[in-house]
């Protein structure tokens, strides 16, 4: 799968190609149904097949401008290139920049310049509630009256009766309901990102963590979990804390600590990945570093117990 950062990396499709237009956050079964029917218009059109999404989401964008809080997000961009990558769907993603030109771009320029100027669509499949343009003033009807590409629409799809949406996604994320969520997104949510320094509080407490550097991005859960992570070590069972750790930390950036169980290596400056697996309790403010520690040996416990109940796949 080849990737194009723009607006200066442009993609070059010669013959044109078949397209499809979004943000994919979390790639999750809606999204691969599309993707799926993508792949399939694009070997009988003889043509590759092309994601436009957008960094940042244009919700982000404009509630940024807004002074207002941006939506939390499903995936950071470079573990949704990779779910992108891993459905074997797609030849190129061309990730172009949301910003203030493009958010000005009318709907018919969008079409002349992006469309056709620049991918040379000759087919477009796009969800069926898509819009696009300045305000929003683009739709289905207009892409079907043009006659340089065919437009067709996906349904929505419904996963145990439940539209399949990265906005669902989230508010089961956020209510703590992971198993609904990963119901929904074909897998377990997940956070990857590199080991790095932090207080080493944890080794204080006995609980040595590993402090996973986030990206500049609100994540949609918080609380401590029992997880799964994996990396060069292979895949352990441990338990994380998302949030903003009130008990040490006057922070307003979230932070993700896991305590990995029976691992004893140097994980500095190594990427893992954390899956979560089951939310045990919400953060709280705990008066000493001794009733902290209590909770955390609860904690693992807990996480231990619900782990041995699993039957996953190494």
């Amino acid at each position: 799968m080849q990737i194009w950062l723009g607006p200066k990396n442009i993609p070059c499709f010669e013959q044109g190609c078949a397209l499809t237009i979004g943000n994919f956050d979390g790639v999750h079964l809606g999204h691969k149904h599309i993707l799926r029917r993508l792949k399939d218009e694009a070997i009988t059109r003889q043509l590759p097949a092309v994601l436009l999404t957008f960094e940042p989401h244009p919700k982000a964008y404009f509630a940024k401008k807004a002074g207002h809080q941006p939506p939390a997000r499903l995936s950071s961009l470079r573990d949704k290139l990779q779910l992108l990558e891993d459905t074997h769907c797609l030849d190129a993603v061309w990730v172009l920049r949301f910003n203030q030109q493009l958010a000005n771009l009318s709907a018919t320029s969008f079409i002349d310049k992006v469309l056709l100027s620049t991918l040379k669509t000759r087919y477009l499949l796009i969800g069926d509630d898509f819009k696009f343009g300045a305000e929003r003033q683009g739709d289905i009807n207009l892409l079907k009256q043009q006659t340089q590409f065919v437009t067709d629409v996906t349904p929505s799809i419904l996963v145990q009766s439940q539209r399949a949406s990265s906005t669902y996604i989230r508010d089961t994320l956020t209510d703590g309901q992971l198993d609904n969520a990963a119901r929904t997104l074909g897998h377990d949510f997940f956070i990857s990102g590199k080991v790095k320094h932090g207080a080493k509080r944890g080794r204080t407490l006995g609980y040595p963590t590993a402090n996973i550097h986030l990206q500049k991005a609100l994540y949609p859960l918080g609380g401590v979990f029992v997880v799964e992570v994996t990396g060069s070590f292979g895949k352990r069972g441990g338990a994380a804390s998302l949030g903003l750790n009130p008990t040490v930390s006057n922070t307003k950036e979230q932070k993700l600590e896991v305590f990995i169980f029976d691992l004893h290596e140097d994980l500095y400056g190594q990427n893992i990945t954390v899956h979560f697996l089951k939310k045990l309790r919400d953060e709280v403010k705990f008066d000493s570093l001794e009733s902290l520690k209590a909770q955390i040996e609860q904690d693992e416990l807990e996480a231990r117990h619900y782990l041995s109940t699993l039957k996953r796949e190494n």
